[in-house]
């Protein structure tokens, strides 16, 4: 019997954006980048895929300046996507003290990418968000006790959002950065046991697979199911 090879986040990709016409032929598209792994794999499968479908591609990084770390992964992130010949830009946002940090440093970020993509003509903004982000984020809203209507989370297409690796796993993302040596850098914050969402990621969704292996998959499709 013939051996069958997993998809590769490239595919993955181009099922997603066919899947649900993220990117339509002669558009253009903005990546958020942070210097991370997710976000610099999407800007390395997009640079991919560009000339075949026919879209423009920028990328635009936005310093919180919570972390010291944060503008070296910039500049990591503007030199990788110099040799992709991407045009890149950045934004520097000031979140003051006080509650909901992270919060107040998301709604500072989409305000600072909206407005670069409004400067360089962008029709949409792609972020790296996939199959994994999103169980997460439905777990943590099933314990925040939210209804029905609040876990719609993450949709592959949500007004000027895109998120291509819908279809991905985490592990389809660490593969193919090590595959194609994608630079990049690791937020230290994202192992902090104080943000729900890391002890989610590294303590509730791996006691849950051990139960069902599927769950991420599950997650999403209810995700799916209540739009």
């Amino acid at each position: 019997m013939p051996r069958t090879h997993p998809p590769t986040l490239i595919t993955l990709t181009r099922a997603s954006l066919r899947a649900h016409a993220l990117i339509p032929r002669g558009s253009s598209v903005l990546v958020a980048v942070s210097g991370g792994p997710d976000s610099m794999a999407l800007l390395h499968v997009l640079a991919l895929l560009r000339g075949r479908l026919a879209f423009g591609l920028f990328a635009h990084g936005v310093d919180h300046g919570l972390r010291p770390s944060s503008s070296m992964e910039l500049d990591l992130a503007e030199r990788f996507a110099a040799s992709l010949d991407v045009p890149f830009g950045r934004t520097r946002v000031l979140v003051g003290a006080g509650g909901n940090l992270q919060a107040r440093a998301r709604t500072a970020r989409w305000e600072a990418l909206r407005a670069a993509s409004s400067h360089v003509g962008a029709d949409r903004i792609a972020t790296g968000h996939h199959a994994d982000d999103r169980a997460e984020t439905v777990l943590i809203r099933i314990l925040r006790g939210t209804g029905a209507r609040g876990l719609r989370v993450l949709q592959p297409h949500q007004g000027d959002r895109i998120r291509p690796f819908v279809y991905a796993r985490r592990s389809d993302v660490d593969a193919h950065v090590a595959r194609h040596r994608v630079p990049h850098a690791i937020d230290p914050s994202n192992r902090d046991p104080r943000f729900l969402r890391t002890r989610v990621r590294y303590e509730a969704i791996p006691a849950l697979e051990s139960l069902c292996p599927r769950v991420v998959e599950h997650f999403c499709r209810l995700a799916d199911d209540l739009c």
